[in-house]
Order: structure tokens, then C-alpha cells, then sequence
């Protein structure tokens, strides 16, 4: 796994000892001899004071739901050093002119306006900030504003170990670094630049010289990076991180789509399978992260779920674009520029007065993630440096470790007729079927297939067969009200974190009625399109396992066995499918057997429809599930 590997690469040069406080601020080792700080020096003169003394609070970032914005990003360019594929729209994004963009006097004078009325965090954007010239400057000057407790910045951090000890003298006290992938290879693929060892170069430098934790920020997004969730979770064991796992947000460009986004309750519920001791933290109210932490770890991890769990309630954050535009939601598409009225000599009581009729404004939440998929806002790399992904991000077979099927090739084709297939991780395993399994017709030879391996012949391979489901005990419990919508009636996934982990099983069947020619084709194997029952088990299996893809509101599963048969029977004409999926888990998997008999139905259909359309698809059920806390169920 890459993140062991790359916690070793960072391990071996931290040579020197340091420790760190919990606000972020970064506190050095003392010398030999000389006696530990207590907690009350480690803050300083200024620092002490602001706690002491807070500024009171203006009623300009006030809004009209009381919520008080005390955050302010700035973003100080729009230019970037990387070229990310997920980050710009493919025509690319005109740039600001010079000219039109904030000159270093005008952030601070807007920074000192804004801390003056209650502001005590501003955070440095871009683009990529460490690419201004002036940006140490910057940090040095804000840092001398009081009633500012926090400067932080989100970096790329490809020039970040070269400056931070500049910014750490100049008054940084919080990093956010933006890395998505622990794969050298990948990371390049990704940002078509060279850089991965300069960003690790940066985590390394910013937890040597104290900054606790170091925040690694990482947007999740189907099919690229979501199969790393395990290895970055890793690297939080023996090393000060917070690795903050982002929900996939849409911005005008980034072709967002609703498959590609991986869910917090999904991404949870995969940490969990692997660490089900994971403990969730408190946090602040205005905070817009649900942080979780390991026992024993040093490091903690935390999900940002602006899409699936808007945070609207309490966000305190205001943003000030490149080129001096408010924006007072990040997925709000209204702006007022604060450069043109400071440019035209605009008082600071005149300024004020426009900033507080641009936050009395701000609606109670965003949109939502469809609504805003359709909304037209500014590419993110022009409001601040943040990870988007296009709608399908090219296939990377070099890169990848893993067979999303499970089966290494489908390129040589295996005759099946007198066989039973059996489908175990990598390899085709055919099998001579047993007597009573030959023939459903006198009249012609008979196709059986099934995912299921004897567990005599191979132990990795699962079978139902030898572990049969429960037997039925007694009606299913259901409840009188629907359990995936919340109290106001909006669509909503059901929580189980709190669900026990039991072994699920669930079996589901369908019926494909294919008449006389159709299935005479399939029985003979004569298709043109190919072994219709092989390829269509192969679907029913894919199925299972992207349910949640397919189904919005069902939660991830990790499968831990999917069987798929189909028998032909003669005296219907038809074809008859019978899914099992198995998994360890705090929910159950008949959505996943359901799925996977009715793809399997699905793509039958479409190998035989070129013979016939006369075809009926139906007897789509639910057989059997066992695991649940609502008891099992057996269909009689």
C-alpha cells in the first residue's frame, strides 16, 4: 500500500523533535537544560491578550439568520503552478488582467476593515498563493492587525517547504495542503506536472517545524482516488494529520455529476469496516468538519460534507475573490465588487454599508447539489484553490492495482456448454456440473452457469450453498413510516453508524421470458453478440458491487461475496437468475441482490435483442435476507 511507503518517506526526515499545541500554533522543542514551557508561555503577550480581550462584533457580518462571519478567505491570484485536469474547465479559464486584480494595499485595507468588525480568521487562497511574490510580506502585515487570532493558507505545496519557515516567522499559524492521491505516478497523471515528492517534502517541513495538526485536504471522487481512502486514513497513525476527505462539489466547468461523487456516509462506512473502533470528536459549531479519530492514532481524519450534509446553519465564512469580489456563498452565484467602490474612493462607512447589505442577504442554505450542478458560478480555481474533477476522468490501467470485476480478462473466450462456470478473484475456474444438474430439456445439451465455486475446490471462493440462509423466523418487522426521508420530508440516507456489525446475506431472483427463437440462440450459444449467460452474469456481478452508484440514498457496501446463476428453462422459454450477496456490515445487501439480478435481466435483454423484442422481463424478488435487526425473511 502507497501510504505505509509514504509514512516511512516522511518519518525518515524528521530527525528533529518537536511538539505542537492544539490551536495550530507551532511551538518548538526547548533546549537541552532548560526547563519545559508551561501552557500559559506557550501563548504569546498578543495572543493572550486577544483571548482576553475579544473584539466585539459588528453588526455589518451579521445576516438576517444571526449567523456572525467571523472567517475571510482571500484569494491572492487566480494563477496556479500546476495544470490540474479537475481543477480548470478543458477551454481553460481566462485569466483576470493584471490591472483588474486586488493590488497588496487593497487586501489589507480590505483585511483591516474586516478584522476591525469581528473577523479573527482570514485564510490565504488562490489559484496558488505561495506563487505571489509578496505573499510573505502579506502574512507579516496581517499578522500586526489585532483582533486577528489565525492566518492560515491552502497551498499545493509544491513551494511550500522553501517558504514556511518565512511564513512561520512572519505570523502563519495554519496550513491547509491540498494532496488527492499517495501515488507518484497518479499525482503527475493528475496535475500533468512533476511535484508529489515536493508536496511531501512540504508535510514533512510543516510538522517539523511544529504545525499541529497539518491539515491534508483530499477531494474524493469516484474512479479516481476513492480506492485511497484506507491509505490515507494510514498515515494518520504516526503522524500529526488531519486528512480531511472532501465531498466532490460542482463548480461552473467541472462537468459535475451526482455518480462520481462519493458520499461521507459512504466513505465512512468503508473506515469502518476496517477500523469500527473509529470515534467521532466534538467540534466547534461553526466548524464544517465531522472529525473522527482512531484510537491510538496520533493524527485524526475528518469528512467536509457541503452536498450530502450541508453545514448552512453555521457557516461563518465570507470570500473575497482575486479580482475583489464578495462572495458570501461559496455556491452562490451573486457577487458585488468591493475593488470598483474602493477604486472610486468609496468611505469606509460607505464600504461597510455594501458589505452588510451583501451578507443581510445570504440565503438560509445553498441550493442543493442538483440545483447547484445547474447554477452558473465561477469555475473554483477563480474563486480559491480548491479540487474538482471532470464528469469522467480517463480510465489509468498502469496505475490502478485493482480489477474493479475481479476477473482478470474477458479476451479468451471459454466454451461453457457441459460446464459450470466458476468466477473467483483473477481466474476462470471451469468445472464439470453434476448429474442433476444436466439437462433441463431431453432434446439438447443443458447451460448452466454460476459465479459459486465448490469450497472443496477452492476455500477463497464462497459459497451459499455450503452456508444455506437462514430459515424463515416469522414475518419481517416493517415499520409505518419510510425511513429515507427526514422529518421535513426530504430525501435523506439512513445513519447506521450506530448499527451493529453482523454478516448480511441476501438472496434475489428474476425471470427473463425470452420466447422460442431467443432462446433456442442461447441455449445453442449461437448468438452473434457473444455468450449471452457469460456476459450477463458478469454484469449481475459488476452490479452488486456499484449498487450504491446506481441506488443514490444505499449506503457503500464492502461485498464479501457475490454469486450469480442462470438456468435455461425449457418449459417457459425462459432464463432464470438467481443473485446471493454476502457481506459483514452494519446494513444489509438485499439492494445489492436485487441490483444484480435485475442488470443480469437487463443485459440478456440486450444480447437478444437483436433476435427477438418479443422479450419479458419479470419475477424481479427478493427471495431471502438474513442479518438484520428486523429479523430475517424468507419468501415461501
Amino acid at each position: 500500500m502507497a501510504a505505509p511507503l509514504v509514512s516511512r518517506m516522511l518519518r525518515q526526515v524528521l530527525r528533529f523533535s518537536t511538539r505542537s499545541c492544539n490551536s495550530g500554533v507551532p511551538v518548538t522543542q526547548p533546549r537541552p537544560g532548560e526547563p519545559p514551557q508551561s501552557a500559559m508561555e506557550d501563548v504569546s503577550p498578543r495572543m493572550q491578550f486577544l483571548r482576553e480581550n475579544p473584539v466585539p462584533f459588528s453588526a455589518f457580518l451579521t445576516d438576517s439568520f444571526g449567523r456572525q462571519h467571523s472567517y475571510l478567505r482571500i484569494s491572492l491570484t487566480e494563477k496556479c503552478n500546476l495544470r490540474c485536469q479537475y481543477c480548470m474547465p478543458e477551454e481553460g479559464v481566462p485569466l483576470t488582467p493584471k490591472a483588474d486584480l486586488l493590488t497588496t494595499e487593497e487586501i489589507l485595507t480590505l483585511a483591516r476593515l474586516f478584522v476591525k468588525e469581528g473577523v479573527d480568521k482570514i485564510r490565504l487562497t488562490g489559484g496558488e498563493p505561495l506563487i505571489r511574490p509578496d505573499v510573505v510580506d502579506i502574512v507579516a502585515q496581517l499578522h500586526q492587525l489585532e483582533g486577528l487570532r489565525t492566518i492560515g493558507i491552502t497551498t499545493n505545496g509544491i513551494n511550500l517547504a522553501r517558504l514556511l519557515p518565512k511564513l512561520q516567522k512572519a505570523g502563519l499559524n495554519a496550513i491547509n495542503i491540498s494532496l488527492d492521491t499517495l501515488v507518484p505516478a497518479k499525482f503527475e497523471f493528475i496535475v500533468r506536472r512533476k511535484g508529489f515528492h515536493k508536496v511531501m517534502e512540504g508535510i514533512h517541513k510543516a510538522i517539523e517545524l511544529g504545525y499541529s495538526p497539518v491539515k491534508v485536504n483530499c477531494v474524493v471522487m469516484r474512479g479516481l482516488n476513492e480506492d485511497e481512502l484506507l491509505d490515507f486514513v494510514a498515515l494518520t497513525e504516526g503522524l500529526p494529520l488531519d486528512v480531511r476527505f472532501i465531498e466532490y462539489m460542482p463548480f461552473d466547468g467541472n462537468k459535475w455529476n451526482f455518480k462520481k461523487m462519493v458520499s461521507y456516509k459512504e466513505m465512512l462506512d468503508t473506515l469502518r469496516q476496517r477500523w469500527p473502533e473509529l470515534a467521532m470528536l466534538s467540534g466547534e459549531e461553526s466548524s464544517t468538519a465531522k472529525s473522527f479519530k482512531i484510537p491510538g492514532f496520533r493524527g485524526h481524519i475528518s469528512f467536509i460534507t457541503s452536498m450530502s450534509e450541508h453545514f448552512c446553519g453555521t457557516c461563518s465564512r465570507l470570500r473575497i475573490t482575486a479580482d475583489g469580489n464578495l462572495k458570501v456563498c461559496l455556491f452562490g452565484n451573486s457577487e458585488v465588487s468591493l475593488r470598483d467602490h474602493l477604486r472610486a474612493g468609496a468611505s469606509e462607512a460607505e464600504l461597510l454599508s455594501i458589505i452588510g447589505a451583501a451578507v443581510g442577504r445570504k440565503k438560509r442554505q445553498h441550493a442543493g447539489m442538483f440545483s447547484i450542478s445547474q447554477m452558473k458560478n465561477r469555475p473554483m480555481i477563480l474563486i480559491e484553490l480548491f479540487l474538482m474533477f471532470h464528469d469522467s476522468p480517463p480510465a489509468i490501467p498502469s496505475i490502478s492495482s485493482k480489477d474493479s470485476l475481479g476477473v482478470q480478462s474477458l479476451r479468451h473466450r471459454v466454451s461453457f456448454s457441459n460446464q459450470v462456470a466458476t468466477l473467483c478473484p483473477g481466474r476462470w475456474v471451469p468445472q464439470t456440473p453434476p448429474l442433476a444438474q444436466r439437462g433441463l430439456g431431453s432434446d439438447s445439451p443443458h447451460r448452466h452457469y454460476s459465479s459459486h465455486s465448490d469450497s472443496d475446490t477452492d476455500p477463497k471462493c464462497l459459497s451459499p450453498v455450503s452456508r444455506a440462509p437462514a430459515s424463515h423466523s416469522g414475518p419481517l418487522r416493517t415499520s409505518d413510516q419510510l425511513t429515507h426521508v427526514d422529518t421535513e420530508g426530504r430525501a435523506a440516507m439512513v445513519d447506521v453508524g450506530g448499527k451493529p456489525s453482523t454478516e448480511r446475506v441476501a438472496v434475489a431472483s428474476a425471470v427473463v421470458l425470452l420466447g422460442h427463437m431467443a432462446f433456442k440462440h442461447i441455449q445453442e450459444n449461437q448468438l452473434k453478440k457473444g455468450d449471452a449467460l457469460v456476459v450477463a452474469q458478469l454484469a449481475g456481478i459488476q452490479a452488486a458491487k456499484v449498487t450504491s452508484q446506481l441506488i443514490p440514498l444505499c449506503h457503500h457496501v464492502a461485498l464479501s461475496h457475490v454469486q450469480v446463476r442462470l438456468e435455461l428453462d425449457s418449459t417457459r422459454h425462459a432464463v432464470v437468475i438467481q443473485a446471493s450477496c454476502r457481506a459483514q456490515g452494519p446494513t444489509g445487501v438485499e439492494m445489492e441482490a436485487l441490483t444484480s439480478a435485475a442488470v443480469a435481466a437487463l443485459t440478456l435483454y440486450d444480447m437478444c435483442k437483436a433476435v427477438s423484442r418479443d422479450i419479458v422481463l419479470g419475477e424481479i424478488k427478493l427471495i431471502s435476507k438474513t442479518g438484520g435487526q428486523r429479523g430475517d425473511f424468507h419468501r415461501t
